[in-house]
């Protein structure tokens, strides 16, 4: 696990990369576990030989959502989380873009860029980032998204 950053030093961290990924490999595995969970199943993620045969990726590729998907698994592998947050909780995304088909065999990584920081007198803080996962060796990215988060950290106590 990576170390926390106080909320503070975050803030200094506002319109800066927070962090890269390492690289993962999407396989067919990964592909058809993804497909038999969602229950989409459509030949260009599952079947090798009919997407080499019928398309112009030259075999399968990884639907769009498996990728998105993985960037919960690259956020913790990459942005540091806020000291004293005891949750996290995605929030959503304003824009998600699939820009280019990631092939079965690719190897992905994601740039965080944080965009914004705003702590709710509740405890909540919410952060915006900018997120691009790359594909190696490709010129375009997978996909673009900006994500929002939200972290809870106990509020102090009032000394009164």
């Amino acid at each position: 696990m990576l170390e926390p950053v106080s909320f503070e030093l975050a803030e200094t961290m506002v319109g800066q990369e927070v962090g890269v990924s390492p690289w993962r490999t999407v396989t067919q595995t990964m592909i058809d576990q993804f497909a038999d969970a969602t229950d989409d199943h459509q030949f260009i993620h599952c079947d090798p030989e009919r997407a080499a045969r019928e398309t112009q990726f030259g075999g399968t590729i990884a639907h769009g959502f498996l990728t998105l998907s993985l960037l919960s698994a690259m956020t913790f592998d990459a942005v540091r989380p806020l000291a004293g947050a005891s949750i996290g909780v995605n929030q959503g995304f304003d824009r998600v873009r699939f820009v280019a088909p990631v092939k079965t065999g690719a190897r992905i990584r994601a740039r965080f860029v944080l965009t914004k920081l705003y702590a709710r007198p509740s405890g909540w803080i919410e952060t915006v980032h900018e997120v691009t996962v790359e594909l190696e060796g490709s010129p375009k990215p997978a996909l673009t998204a900006t994500w929002l988060t939200l972290a809870f950290v106990e509020p102090p106590a009032d000394p009164a």
